[in-house]
């Protein structure tokens, strides 16, 4: 449902010059989402919604790919230097990192936003993540793996 949501907002934002949560829950609500204000506010941080002014000079919510695209090469270079290797056990991944860099490469996972992660937990030198499904696991194992190796 809230990937669903955060399309939904991001399909809205490009449609609409909108400034305020409220006229962004009620677009949502007439595409069918019932949802609260406090979500709303939720989903613009995920997001990293950001306020431009359009040509007009009116504030309105869009997407900072640009940025965002940038922060994710550094939380990939970071991941990338930070990981030795990856396995799974049914829809867990366990993530072996060199010593004192298990914190920065969660941090730097969570950022990445992978498809059906739950969540993780970070050690000193392992991360543990959790994911929806057995497959899941794998694809994100073997994807680890791959950006380990070059």
């Amino acid at each position: 449902m809230k990937k669903r949501r955060h399309e939904a907002i991001l399909r809205i934002i490009e449609r609409y010059q909108l400034s305020t949560q409220s006229e962004l829950l009620e677009k949502l609500r007439e595409e069918g989402f019932d949802t609260t204000q406090a979500t709303i506010s939720r989903d613009i941080k995920d997001l990293r919604l950001i306020k431009k002014t359009d040509e007009l000079g009116r504030s309105c919510y869009a997407a900072d790919s640009g940025e965002a695209d940038e922060l994710l090469g550094k939380y990939r270079s970071i991941f990338a230097h930070s990981v030795i290797n990856a396995d799974f056990a049914g829809n867990t991944v366990a993530i072996k990192c060199y010593n004192g860099m298990a914190q920065a490469a969660c941090a730097a996972l969570d950022a990445m936003r992978w498809e059906g992660l739950v969540g993780t937990l970070a050690g000193d030198d392992t991360i543990f993540a959790l994911c929806r499904n057995a497959e899941k696991a794998e694809n994100m194992m073997q994807t680890i793996n791959a950006i380990v190796n070059g």
